[in-house]
């Protein structure tokens, strides 16, 4: 599986690095047998004219076979949005092993 982390207006470092990728392969054990072909980690800060702190803004994109799962979140905490990104993207790989078993 090949994780492309990347960001945008804010200084990415290990430590957020490091749990992005863990959340993208915590996602693994959902999908069983389906390999993650690609998964894109986007992380931006979205403006920084906000009265009350810094908006981020976390995308992910996973590559599976037939088709690909996007999701995008946005919060104050960058950490917060990963987790939101994650729990999104649990319910759209049940939605997808669900079609995928009917087919």
């Amino acid at each position: 599986m090949n994780i492309q982390i990347k960001s945008e207006n804010f200084e990415l470092d290990e430590k957020i690095k490091d749990y992005a990728r863990e959340r993208v392969y915590m996602l693994t054990k959902y999908l069983g047998d389906v390999s993650i072909i690609d998964a894109k980690v986007k992380l931006a800060m979205t403006t920084n004219r906000h009265q009350k702190g810094d908006i981020y803004e976390c995308e992910m994109a996973l590559a599976l076979p037939g088709e690909t799962l996007r999701v995008s979140k946005t919060t104050s905490d960058i950490f917060k949005a990963v987790d939101k990104v994650k729990d999104h993207l649990i319910r759209s790989i049940k939605k997808y092993k669900e079609k995928k078993a009917e087919v």
